[in-house]
């Protein structure tokens, strides 16, 4: 039997994991009253039943009782219980958007301030998530990645990754990514903009590629780039971090940063034995267009 703890922040996506596991064919529980968490593992580990996989959601919404779900935990190791916590997490500023899009309250703060209840929440919370095996940070996850997500780890059994990367291009013109943790500029570069036959493409074009990535000092920023994020990347993982945004602007967003994010993306994706997850983003490589530029 595999028996999955699923937690984490309100807002973070706990309810749709929940949905995908069943899909995937666990049998669900949300917001099981937390002191018959041990009734239930006794009840499908003593009786022949057709649960083989369970999901327990577990989450704000116990209120005081959250206080009381380390002690049974401490009672399922007592009963040598095999169990795993998936925890899902988001930036705060993430969570009170959606928390504003869907005009719900805080379900440790009813009627207060969203970032009270997130920053109460986080407290109590804070134990299951040294606990968690799994801790997926959705803040800039699509539903599609989350469920990928999800299946490598229980459809799939593979090792997972509990580092994100996201390599985001952009244009310096339209602001830096609020939520960078590098940040590289290429304005260095020549600039194909300023060539008529390329200025309608793309990084994600041949020949924009091919014209970028001719010049020398292209080739050695992306080594030395490179290099520096298979650096960094092992100690932002021992160091407990889930969520790596590294961004990489030229002046739109539209042909040289995109080209390199490519590039990066590239490479690291053909790393064998990852530790770490990967996916890239183009911020801004359309607004010109949108803006008849």
């Amino acid at each position: 039997m595999r028996f999955v703890i699923v937690t984490g922040m309100s807002g973070a996506g706990k309810s749709t994991a929940m949905k995908m596991m069943e899909d995937m064919g666990f049998f669900c529980i949300d917001n099981l009253p937390i002191p018959l968490l041990d009734k239930l593992v006794d009840f499908t580990t003593n009786f022949d039943t057709q649960m083989k996989n369970i999901a327990i959601g577990i989450d704000a919404r116990s209120g005081e009782r959250l206080d009381t779900v380390e002690g049974m935990l401490e009672i399922l190791r007592q009963k040598d219980v095999k169990y795993e916590v998936l925890f899902l997490d988001a930036e705060d500023r993430v969570l009170v958007k959606r928390y504003k899009e869907t005009r719900r309250n805080h379900p440790l703060a009813p009627g207060e301030r969203v970032d009270k209840g997130i920053e109460m929440e986080r407290k109590k919370l804070e134990f299951l998530k040294k606990e968690a095996d799994y801790i997926i940070d959705t803040s800039r996850l699509l539903t599609r990645e989350l469920k990928a997500e999800l299946e490598k780890i229980f459809v799939q059994d593979e090792q997972f990754n509990s580092l994100f990367v996201t390599i985001l291009s952009f244009g310096f013109k339209y602001g830096i990514p609020a939520d960078s943790d590098i940040v590289m500029d290429v304005r260095f570069l020549p600039n194909p903009y300023y060539l008529e036959g390329l200025r309608p493409k793309t990084g994600n074009d041949v020949e924009i590629q091919q014209y970028v990535m001719q010049f020398d000092e292209a080739k050695e920023f992306l080594d030395k780039l490179e290099d520096m994020v298979e650096f960094l990347i092992p100690h932002y993982i021992s160091e407990g971090k889930n969520q790596l945004v590294i961004s990489i602007g030229c002046t739109g967003g539209k042909h040289r940063s995109v080209t390199l994010a490519n590039e990066l993306y590239k490479r690291l994706n053909e790393k064998e034995n990852r530790e770490y997850g990967l996916k890239i983003e183009h911020r801004d490589i359309g607004k010109d267009a949108l803006r008849g530029k």
